[in-house]
């Protein structure tokens, strides 16, 4: 993998990584996500999960070796980011009103 798509992908990871702890800590989601979201620290977690996975992908896509772990090290952290995409909509879905101490 070429450093152009590496460093996007941890610049996008780390604005993950920022938004997902203010959720799980606070309760904080970005303004345009407020509404849809039910469930903040749910939402959050998934949101770290994701990037953990974006994470895992860069590292794994700048190794280019013939061990083959470069191909199964980008598969792995594509379903983890399956994985937390399903949180992130676990956090959206949750039945029931929106738990006070959240954001309004």
């Amino acid at each position: 993998m070429k450093p152009y798509l590496v460093v996007p992908l941890v610049l996008l990871a780390s604005l993950f990584t920022a938004s997902g702890v203010a959720a799980v800590t606070r309760g904080w989601v970005l303004p345009f996500h407020r509404r849809r979201v039910r469930a903040p620290r749910i939402y959050g977690w998934g949101q770290l999960i994701v990037a953990f996975a974006l994470c895992w992908q860069s590292v794994f896509g700048l190794m280019t070796s013939d061990s083959g772990a470069g191909p199964a090290g980008t598969l792995i952290g594509s379903a983890i980011l399956v994985a937390g995409l399903v949180v992130m909509m676990t956090g959206r879905l949750a039945r029931g009103p929106r738990k006070d101490g959240g954001t309004p």
